[in-house]
């Protein structure tokens, strides 16, 4: 479950159901409504306008009656606020992010993956021959990242002094970096938002952090948990809606996911998929609704999208937990997973699209709504150059579920390519099924070569990327 886009989406293959065309319908309602205060202005005025020769009655009555014109002009005031506290809200900015990378000591190449597997003598010779043909396909690199419970120990070590061991590194070292990149107090921080599908202890991973970092005691905390890979933007999503109701406050986000628990010692197919598929990795997000602090932030959030396809039993079901006919817990990754993220991903697409145009063209695509619809269901022309931040944080890091969309981001500003008013749309998948995107502005140019950006995990090696990935890598035996 990459959090990015596939490289097409072809027309037969997604096509706009009526429920798609119905969002459509509804968000040019939403339009409609949210402007109709001024559409309804332009009639007053232009009466106003013509009834000139009239006024001096006007006056004459307001003389005589003081106290209409004093309800009057209080009801108008009345108007004016409500339409200007409904129609106002805070801007969030991205202050900074930071994404975990491992030592040296964690590397998995996809040889020792295999030994691995091997080792435990759990897995028929099928099964292995299964996940070596997944691995090489897999578009992995030889620098991915386990468990060292898993990598070194025999039996592998699954405890939950482990797997504590493993998630506590891995955001830990996240905020460890965020924090000396941003230079902003602990106790500054209001809002904690921390997401872990698979892994969630007692106590949570948020107390974890606040225990960690001696967070003030009215922070507001929160841990999502089972939400899948999309899990890192509906974090987003969530902290965005709390900073709009507490002022002048920091929001800090973690995403990560844990391997250790979930590593699967099955031989059920559908189950083994995520053995090949997820490795270590978290992120932090530093959040802010501060206007001091736009000035020093690098992102503003302009849209969150999210759509839930839960209502479906076959999306429901698709990536879905269970044990297999020895007992064994794992997550079963259904054969038409692709199909029904690609509906989704539609889904997705049709609802922020209208969002993102400029203002001019709103008012063209409520009347060209079935134009609109049409070329939605074109397929999506992504040039490598697109794909390329995906394809290579896929290679180096793996898919690191919640966090993989910071690698990428992190990517793109290590080869410089953020300028100033960019917009940067993050997407991702998850179980459920649900598919949510982030739409950010960019408030300046990022430089890969000032002192804040030594964090950024690709800073020492991003000179040698892009590299080649072929579609099928051998494994050596």
């Amino acid at each position: 479950m990459s959090s990015a886009p596939p490289k097409t989406v072809h027309r037969s293959s997604v096509p706009l159901t009526p429920s798609v065309k119905l969002k459509y319908v509804k968000l040019g309602y939403h339009y409609l409504a949210t402007n109709s205060v001024y559409l309804l202005l332009i009639p007053l005025i232009a009466v106003t306008l013509t009834n000139l020769p009239s006024i001096p009655s006007l006056l004459e009555i307001c003389n005589q009656n003081p106290t209409l014109i004093l309800a009057v002009a209080s009801i108008s005031l009345s108007l004016i606020l409500a339409v200007h506290v409904a129609r106002s809200r805070r801007s969030v900015y991205l202050l900074d992010f930071a994404c975990y990378k491992p030592s040296p000591a964690h590397f998995c190449s996809r040889e020792l993956f295999m030994e691995v597997s091997s080792a435990p003598g759990e897995f028929t010779e099928d099964s292995l021959d299964f996940q070596r043909r997944i691995m090489e396909k897999s578009g992995y690199g030889q620098m991915t990242y386990a468990p060292t419970g898993l990598l070194t120990k025999s039996p592998p070590d699954q405890s939950i002094a482990a797997a504590r061991e493993e998630t506590e590194a891995a955001i830990f070292g996240a905020i460890d970096n965020l924090l000396e990149k941003v230079g902003v107090e602990v106790r500054e921080i209001g809002v904690l938002v921390v997401n872990s599908s698979m892994f969630n202890p007692t106590p949570s991973l948020s107390a974890a952090i606040v225990n960690r970092y001696k967070m003030r005691g009215n922070v507001l905390s929160y841990n999502l948990g089972g939400m899948g890979c999309s899990a890192g933007l509906i974090s987003v999503d969530l902290a965005k809606d709390l900073l709009q109701v507490h002022p002048h406050t920091y929001a800090l986000v973690v995403s990560t996911e844990n391997i250790t628990r979930n590593w699967y010692f099955g031989n059920h197919r559908p189950m083994l998929l995520t053995n090949c598929l997820f490795r270590i990795g978290a992120a932090a997000i530093l959040l802010t609704n501060r206007p001091s602090d736009r000035r020093r932030s690098k992102y503003q959030l302009r849209h969150t999208v999210r759509t839930h396809r839960g209502a479906s039993d076959k999306s429901y079901r698709c990536v879905f937990q269970q044990e297999d006919d020895r007992n064994i817990i794992g997550i079963s990754l259904s054969k038409e997973l692709m199909a029904i993220a690609g509906e989704a991903l539609k889904t997705n697409i049709t609802t922020l699209g209208p969002l993102v145009l400029p203002v001019a063209e709103q008012a063209l695509f409520l009347a060209t709504l079935k134009g609109v619809l049409d070329e939605m269901e074109k397929s999506l022309e992504l040039t490598d150059r697109h794909m390329e931040p995906s394809r290579m944080t896929l290679y180096r890091f793996g898919n690191t579920s919640s966090s993989s969309v910071w690698y990428e981001l992190a990517y793109i500003e290590a080869k410089g390519r953020v300028r100033k008013r960019d917009r940067v749309w993050q997407i991702g998948f998850g179980s459920g099924f649900k598919c949510n995107s982030v739409v950010w502005r960019a408030l300046r140019n990022v430089d890969p070569n000032c002192e804040r950006e030594k964090k950024n995990p690709w800073r020492d090696e991003i000179d040698g990327f892009p590299v080649h990935v072929p579609k099928v890598a051998p494994i050596l035996s």
